[in-house]
């Protein structure tokens, strides 16, 4: 009969019992080689932190502030400018006259206004007429209490073709300023021509408490 053999293990010959004081050396340098290897803690606004919050590494730069709707009136024509003629004797020749009209504006900064004007402008030819090329003026205004505050001179060519009783065309004028103070209430003016008023708009009621033109693109009306 085989017995069972002491499986307790023995100790090598020339293996010695460590001091217990380079164990706990040992146990020291086990912990503090763990706590190297644990991962860091993200700080706020290091490197890792603004990388994945901004896709970079840097801060972007602030952005500004969201600017208010500015204030866009309604396009109003220049009294007496709406049209105007030219004649051959006491016949016409062909008359020039504002079709659509359109605006858009946009809040700067400073608290000023610019503002976009497009006018549409029909040429028809009279009895006299004759088809061709005419070159129309066209006056573009902002009004501060009756005032011209600013103002645009434009030219516009106008094809007639032949068989054609008239023809269109499209005339923009780019950042007519508003100054700041002047925002809440101007009006924006329209006048083709060498009107016989062309220096006056036409008359209306003063408005009290004028309301923000909900518009796209920075409010008013995309220019056609």
């Amino acid at each position: 009969m085989i017995g069972l053999q002491d499986r307790t293990p023995t100790r090598s010959p020339g293996v010695s019992r460590l001091p217990n004081t380079l164990l706990r050396r040992g146990g020291l340098v086990l912990a503090l080689s763990l706590a190297a290897a644990a991962p860091c803690r993200a700080e706020e606004g290091n490197i890792f932190s603004n990388l994945f919050k901004y896709g970079g590494t840097t801060v972007p730069p602030s952005q500004p502030e969201t600017l208010d709707p500015p204030y866009c009136p309604p396009v109003e024509v220049v009294e007496g400018a709406a049209a105007s003629r030219t004649l051959a004797g006491d016949t016409v020749r062909t008359q020039y006259a504002l079709a659509r009209l359109a605006r858009e504006c946009t809040r700067r900064q400073d608290g000023s206004i610019t503002v976009k004007v497009g006018a549409e402008v029909n040429v028809l030819l009279g009895p006299a007429g004759a088809p061709g090329r005419f070159d129309v003026p066209v006056t573009f205004q902002i009004r501060y209490n009756g005032k011209v505050v600013s103002s645009r001179a434009e030219r516009v060519s106008v094809t007639v073709g032949p068989g054609e009783a008239q023809g269109f065309a499209t005339v923009v004028a780019d950042d007519l300023q508003v100054p700041a103070a002047m925002t809440a209430e101007y009006d924006i003016a329209v006048g083709v021509g060498a009107g016989k008023g062309a220096g006056k708009a036409a008359a209306k009621p003063r408005r009290r408490k004028p309301a923000v033109a909900a518009a796209p693109a920075g409010g008013g009306d995309a220019a056609q």
